[in-house]
């Protein structure tokens, strides 16, 4: 008789070198087109960010902003309504956590509205399968056709492969030398591993103006439903 009981395998285990620092916010709104001014004002907190490349700046979302496919008609000229539970995040390399915690009692000048910035909680990132991000960064005259091979030949140098990639409706946010053309991207079917590794280093440009950082995402099926209603 042969008998081989098969090796279990080891749950895979989310690195903690690249993590969310996630902070209390008191702020009951502020331009709902602030990518550059949030960004300028963290830098002015935290001026070492500058040169951290691994760092991330989420922008803030309120409720009515749903899984971020719609968008108003006048995004520059329009005020987003925060509630309290919306959250000021970081993606950051974890030996930065310190400093970083720096900015509780922070007050943030963001256009003339101040966000007061509170205590802080870390966050891993997710082993989710299905990744969104609003905003990745794309060229003015680029297809959609164009934009998804380039998108898949950088998830390619990362050895990600995903099976499901969704390009959503184009946006413009304000940077720093001028407009900003992104697309929204949902990822799906995605390993353990790759999840974590493509929301450790993102995809394009932008990262502390809020694009190319991705977040779980329930699934592919609502926001499917959400491009039909559109």
């Amino acid at each position: 008789m042969y008998w081989s009981d098969k090796k279990t395998s080891k749950p895979y285990q989310v690195p903690d070198d690249i993590v969310d620092l996630v902070f209390r916010i008191n702020c009951k709104c502020l331009p709902l087109e602030h990518a550059r001014s949030l960004s300028m004002a963290i830098h002015r907190a935290l001026p070492w960010i500058a040169e951290e490349e691994m760092a991330g700046i989420h922008l803030l979302h309120g409720a009515e902003s749903g899984n971020g496919w719609q968008r108003p008609e006048d995004p520059r000229n329009e005020l987003l309504y925060l509630s309290r539970r919306t959250r000021l995040t970081l993606r950051l390399p974890s030996e930065r956590l310190g400093e970083a915690s720096e900015l509780k009692g922070a007050v943030l000048d963001i256009d003339g509205h101040t966000i007061e910035v509170g205590i802080s909680s870390v966050k891993p990132l997710s082993t989710q399968s299905t990744l969104f991000s609003r905003y990745v960064v794309s060229m003015e005259t680029e297809t959609e056709e164009e934009f998804l091979g380039r998108v898949y030949a950088e998830l390619h140098k990362l050895d990600v492969e995903p099976s499901k990639l969704l390009c959503g409706k184009t946006h413009t946010l304000q940077g720093h030398h001028g407009d900003i053309h992104t697309r929204s991207m949902m990822l799906a079917e995605l390993k353990p591993e790759e999840s974590v590794k493509v929301q450790q280093h993102g995809l394009g440009e932008g990262r502390k103006l809020g694009c190319g950082l991705f977040i779980p995402h329930k699934g592919i099926a609502p926001v499917m439903e959400a491009e039909e209603d559109y």
